[in-house]
């Protein structure tokens, strides 16, 4: 039986990933800041097949949550990262731009590196059975969208960060592997409702992509097909060019 953690799995994706991994026979350790959600989705199982912790990622006392949770859970096989927030703020309201860095990048890095310090700690990982992590950071990180500076930039960070991890964990021989999952948009409560949004997908399908690219242990994971040449034609504007295309909307 595998077991995964889930950090933000109190909806969208992230809830949906806990749904799926444990209809499929996974153990899952499910976190997130709504205690009575995460007793809700776990209220649909049988008892002991989604483990649930109270987590506040900006909070400093979230990596001991974590430890309660792994306690519970036990080594797990995987580590998802979900949690995240994003605003357009073309206005740049100071407390919606703190707020993003404060959760996307201070958060993902809270959580991150002490589940990695756990695994080095922990005697059940090797090179034989390393431990796979996955991080959702989006396309937004292609290039700076002045609709959203900060949501863009901190879905940059997450991306550098998980770039220089990897090539951390082959200098230091641990026995991880990683997932950097970018999706495009996704019918979740992160989009403004009021908004129509091009290539939207469900929350159904982008699980199912997510999960399809975590079993191949894909470095990158981004979906759908229409993003991944989205993607390769964005990254060839030039800065110059892409700093003076005022009429981008996100």
């Amino acid at each position: 039986m595998k077991t995964a953690i889930i950090i933000g799995a109190t909806s969208g994706i992230g809830k949906e990933l806990a749904t799926r991994l444990a209809s499929d026979g996974w153990v899952v350790g499910a976190a997130g800041r709504r205690a009575d959600r995460l007793e809700e989705l776990a209220s649909q199982f049988p008892e002991g097949t989604i483990l649930t912790q109270a987590i506040d990622i900006t909070s400093s006392d979230a990596t001991a949550a974590l430890d309660t949770l792994l306690a519970r859970t036990g080594s797990p096989d995987l580590f998802l990262h979900v949690s995240g927030i994003g605003k357009q703020n073309p206005d740049l309201d100071e407390k919606i731009e703190t707020n993003t860095m404060e959760t996307n990048c201070t958060g993902m890095v809270r959580m991150v590196i002490h589940f990695i310090n756990y695994v080095k700690a922990c005697g059940e990982y090797s090179s034989s059975r390393k431990v796979h992590i996955g991080v959702i950071s989006s396309v937004a990180g292609t290039a700076g969208i002045g609709n959203a500076p900060a949501y863009s930039a901190s879905k940059r960070m997450q991306q550098t960060y998980i770039s220089a991890l990897v090539q951390l964990s082959r200098m230091k021989h641990l026995p991880v592997t990683f997932s950097d999952i970018r999706p495009g948009f996704v019918a979740t409560d992160l989009l403004n409702p009021n908004k129509k949004y091009p290539m939207t997908i469900s929350v159904d399908k982008a699980a199912r992509c997510i999960l399809n690219g975590l079993n191949r242990r894909k470095r990158i994971i981004c979906f759908d097909w229409r993003y991944r040449i989205l993607v390769f034609f964005w990254k060839l504007i030039p800065r110059c060019i892409w700093e003076r295309l005022t009429f981008v909307k996100n």
